[in-house]
């Protein structure tokens, strides 16, 4: 076997890595520029829209006890149903009260017996005491008997029509009209003022409000809009407030702000704002959650982009745009308003630069690309938006 020279094996190594140095820039010259997607910077009117997470109540929420203390004898509606204002809801047995009623007629009648009486001596007294045959003092005391006599079937009445007006208690009707809810008590139940038990509530549902809380912060910024809206009288305001149902729908009826409350919780630095919504079919219930979403300003002349073309890098965000040179640069940017899939851009690009969409992990600054339109549609049209400064909790 013949001898291999010392030589040999570092000359081979020398000759294998110069072969495998010379082939990626042929690769990469064979490729061309990397392609990309782009888009223009749209601009165009937006419009700032907020949304909070509020709870639906009644607008009236009528606790319903019993006035007089009693069995309860009849329970008298639908539990959920519907009921108007004077519908019997509850009654409690009314015989004690007919009893107590009987007994005030009979005082009655017996303290306007006496007055009768005592009427006609004093007006006899009276002209006895005129042509002096009576003294002074013996007139004083027939007058005196007449006007105690006549205060006492005063009383006597009085007692009758209180009497009439616990009886008319028994009989437990709805203050409203409104939903009427769960009953909270059961036939023989011993109700009354001294339980203090509420039996129902009745909710006037129609319209129904929403409820939710703003920050300070947001309060004073759209404090003057607020106002403005409150100075309309409430049946002149616009409808514009959109609510948005546990399922995603949109209800078919727009709200009104109606109500800003008079101060800021210090507990959790919120007011509290309620907008009423029409409920004609009364299928909103209280109780339940919803998201309020309004229009409450617009930025003129807006940068739009899509948000998939923005990249955050350490914290910042950052687009590629491919400029009039055909060459890749990466811009920093200073987002606002988040509009749909779009968000608006307040430094950092101007109207018309060509924002780079799909590709961006594939270019460099300063390299050239070989820029393509993206042809898929973007949502820039009629899409409702939500502002950054939104929260979960719905407390903007």
């Amino acid at each position: 076997m013949k001898k291999v020279s010392p030589l040999f094996w570092p000359v081979l190594a020398a000759l294998i890595g110069f072969t495998s140095c010379q082939k990626p820039p042929q690769a990469a010259s064979s490729a061309g520029p990397p392609e990309v997607l782009v888009t223009e910077v749209v601009q165009k009117d937006v419009p700032i829209i907020r949304q909070w997470v509020g709870t639906l109540n009644g607008i009236q929420n009528a606790q319903v006890r019993a006035r007089e203390t009693g069995y309860l004898q009849t329970i008298a509606y639908r539990q959920g149903g519907y009921v108007k204002k004077g519908d019997l809801l509850f009654e409690i047995d009314p015989r004690p009260f007919i009893a107590a009623l009987d007994q005030a007629k009979s005082q009655l009648q017996e303290a306007q017996a006496t007055l009768l009486g005592v009427e006609l001596d004093a007006k006899r007294a009276k002209e006895l005491f005129q042509n002096k045959v009576i003294s002074e003092q013996e007139y004083t005391n027939k007058t005196q008997s007449y006007q105690t006599k006549l205060a006492a079937a005063a009383a006597a009445q009085a007692a009758v029509d209180d009497a009439k007006l616990n009886l008319d208690y028994t009989k437990i009707t709805s203050p409203l009209d409104g939903i009427a809810g769960q009953q909270e008590a059961q036939i023989g139940d011993l109700v009354g003022a001294g339980t203090n038990q509420v039996l129902t509530t009745v909710s006037q549902i129609d319209p129904i409000w929403c409820y939710f809380p703003i920050s300070e912060q947001t309060y004073w910024e759209y404090a003057e809009a607020l106002k403005r809206v409150m100075m309309v009288p409430e049946e002149k305001r616009p409808a514009k407030v959109e609510l948005i149902l546990p399922d995603g729908s949109v209800y078919k009826h727009k709200g009104t702000f109606v109500y800003v409350d008079r101060q800021v919780d210090p507990k959790t630095g919120t007011i509290q704002v309620a907008v009423s919504f029409p409920n004609p079919d009364l299928t909103l219930r209280p109780g339940q959650y919803a998201t309020a979403r309004a229009e409450i300003d617009q930025i003129p002349n807006a940068l739009l982009i899509p948000r998939q073309a923005v990249s955050e890098l350490q914290g910042s965000d950052q687009v590629a745009i491919v400029n009039p040179d055909g060459k890749a640069e990466i811009r920093a940017v200073t987002l606002g308003e988040i509009y749909g899939q779009m968000v608006v851009v307040k430094e950092g690009l101007k109207a018309g630069d060509k924002v780079v969409l799909e590709g961006f992990q594939r270019v460099r600054q300063g390299i050239p690309v070989s820029a393509k339109p993206y042809t898929k549609s973007l949502e820039t049209e009629g899409t409702q938006g939500v502002s950054q400064k939104d929260s979960p909790s719905g407390q903007s």
